[in-house]
């Protein structure tokens, strides 16, 4: 018997010595100097070159989707988990959720174009503004009631602000812009409170219903929106200021116009204008992964952004908005690759990689 558990022993140790020390030593190995790039998670530089051993100047991976919020920047698909590695999800929403809806339209607002008419080509979110500006839809006054009163989760998540939670000692913008309107309201406050016993303490959340319809009264035409506003600075005491700097501040802001109107209510404005012929977009531009983290977009997601990141890029370096165009449609055509060498699939781009490439040729963002 004791033979037995020896030999058991014996093969327990050569098991764990070749599974767990030599077979990822020769792999390791293998990776670090065969396939480095690879190995080390296919970390781009500041440089858009390959870092075979990044370190904390890393700007991203090429397999992992990050977001780009400026206008000079391709953008990626929508993610379900925020682009958060560690949180890789989908997103289970049904045709019949008004979220799903919700989504699309408030991505679809900024970008859409007509497709046919003396308009053709154009952006609708001048038109969204405008309509909105009117303060009617479907006949009746008062829009942003009306939104609020039809969708009451994208009403309180709006207060809410991209899944935060209320903390009261550090209330989001948004928070504190309803606790600020209901000091200025306490009667409607009150009214609240008496139509729901059961919240003794309202939140924020609990009041987006009653605010914005008291919003809408008071401010026809508008909507809440955090707007970023240049504000004078001054050196700290003792220190001489040689000239006046800025310091860019945000603040809530009623605004009849900007990208929280064209998002927010372009879904609105098309029920109210339903036979606007409106250009189709490519399904990838509206539509997340399964994963929430690609990194690839296709060729004509990428090409229908071309338009807004061209003229944006004209603008900040000042040359010929057509040269500028044809520039960055010849480097979307040599980063496009299909899958298996092209033999299957559309060609598709990657975002970080295409991204780097518009950096290294422009410089910088203005």
């Amino acid at each position: 018997m004791f033979k037995q558990i020896s030999k058991s022993l014996w093969l327990l140790f050569f098991a764990v010595i070749i599974c767990c020390v030599i077979y990822p030593a020769v792999v390791w190995s293998i990776g670090q100097s065969i396939f480095p790039f690879q190995a080390n998670g296919s970390m781009m530089g500041p440089d858009g070159k390959p870092m075979a051993h990044p370190d904390d100047t890393a700007v991203g991976s090429l397999l992992i989707a990050q977001p780009f919020t400026k206008d000079e920047y391709f953008q990626p698909r929508p993610s379900a988990c925020n682009f958060d590695a560690s949180a890789s999800s989908s997103q289970a929403w049904a045709a019949s959720n008004y979220q799903l809806r919700n989504r699309v339209a408030t991505q679809l607002g900024p970008i859409v174009t007509y497709k046919s008419g003396p308009k053709a080509g154009q952006a609708v979110a001048p038109d969204i503004e405008a309509w909105f500006q009117k303060d009617q839809f479907a006949g009746s006054p008062s829009i942003v009631a009306q939104w609020a009163d039809a969708h009451n989760g994208i009403a309180q998540a709006w207060v809410l602000a991209s899944g935060s939670t209320y903390d009261p000692k550090n209330p989001t913008p948004q928070q504190q812009y309803v606790l600020d309107w209901a000091k200025a309201h306490p009667s409607v406050v009150a009214k609240f409170k008496s139509d729901n016993p059961t919240i003794t303490d309202p939140q924020p959340a609990d009041l987006a219903i009653v605010f914005f319809e008291t919003f809408s009264k008071e401010n026809p035409g508008k909507f809440p929106s955090l707007v970023t506003t240049p504000t004078p600075t001054t050196a700290p005491s003792g220190v001489a200021q040689t000239a006046p700097t800025a310091a860019p501040a945000q603040v809530m802001m009623a605004v009849n116009s900007g990208s929280d109107i064209q998002s927010n209510f372009f879904d609105m404005w098309r029920a109210d204008n339903s036979t606007a012929d409106l250009q189709d977009v490519p399904g990838d531009l509206v539509t997340t992964s399964g994963s929430g983290l690609d990194p690839h977009i296709t060729l004509q997601n990428a090409e229908y952004q071309l338009d807004r990141v061209s003229a944006k890029w004209a603008a900040d370096i000042k040359r010929d908005p057509a040269a500028v165009k044809s520039e960055i449609e010849q480097i979307l055509q040599n980063v496009a690759s299909a899958p298996f060498g092209g033999l299957v699939g559309e060609k598709l781009i990657n975002v970080l990689q295409v991204n780097l490439e518009l950096k290294q040729k422009y410089g910088s963002p203005s």
